[in-house]
């Protein structure tokens, strides 16, 4: 079951499109549920909603596995997705991955994430039965990004980390930085993982893109003794191939890394 509703973010001036999946039996106790926070919404649940048409369907997946756990699906705006994913604003290792002429963007994410602990967490551990040390959230893309950034702000809010074909390289140098700098000793574990022709087979942007994923694998590594990192052979930056993934979200539920 999806439950909708919009909050606004207030430093962003903009209502943006809260979806929350319960599971089947929600309504039948009172039993407490991890929850796993996703940013990329319109591609979380549904196909028809999904930006290119192809979304992870997550609700089919769930109604199917009847997993014990609810999922937070943030929308994106799309028209500003680069700047709030990007905690900084992107640095020289970018350039190489962007045409020259690309204008700069990011710098926008601190205030994004500081929405979803200040306001967007609250509202969920109040409105539904959670269990509020059992957060875990899940990035795509720049969405692996952002998720970095925020377990690395808030370590003791999100213990578990789910993060597919990273899109490190906007603000590489920072992030990596950021990681060597932060006490991660809360995280409880994390899944990394990346194909190995994000950008086509055998291409120079793909052989960067894993690169650039490794890096920040080999940074986190050494401060979250549960983390595993694998290399999708063929895949590309694509939802049909992170539709492959969907199961690996929902290993931490056993406190594992596959």
């Amino acid at each position: 079951m999806l439950d909708i509703f919009s909050m606004t973010i207030k430093a962003f001036q903009q209502e943006r499109r809260i979806q929350v999946y319960l599971p089947s039996g929600y309504q039948l106790g009172q039993k407490h549920y991890p929850v796993l926070y996703m940013h990329d919404g319109q591609n979380v649940f549904r196909n028809d909603e999904a930006i290119g048409g192809t979304s992870l369907e997550l609700e089919k997946y769930l109604d199917e596995t009847r997993l014990d756990v609810i999922v937070v699906a943030i929308d994106q705006n799309s028209q500003k997705r680069k700047n709030e994913y990007c905690p900084w604003e992107n640095g020289a290792y970018s350039k190489q991955f962007l045409e020259t002429d690309f204008p700069s963007f990011g710098g926008k994410g601190a205030k994004y994430i500081e929405f979803i602990v200040d306001e967007l967490k609250p509202c969920i551990d109040a409105k539904y039965r959670t269990l509020e040390n059992r957060t875990a959230m899940a990035g795509i893309s720049m969405g692996s990004l952002i998720t970095v950034y925020a377990a690395c702000r808030y370590p003791k809010t999100f213990n578990y980390l789910i993060l597919f074909s990273g899109a490190f390289y906007a603000n590489q140098e920072k992030i990596e930085e950021l990681v060597a700098g932060t006490n991660l000793s809360e995280i409880r574990s994390l899944y990394m993982d990346c194909g190995s022709s994000e950008a086509g087979r055998g291409t120079f942007i793909s052989k960067e893109f894993l690169a650039s994923n490794r890096a920040v694998y080999k940074a986190v590594k050494k401060k979250v003794p549960i983390a595993d990192f694998k290399v999708q052979e063929g895949e590309e930056h694509h939802y049909r191939s992170f539709k492959k993934r969907v199961p690996k979200l929902f290993t931490f539920l056993n406190n594992e890394v596959l």
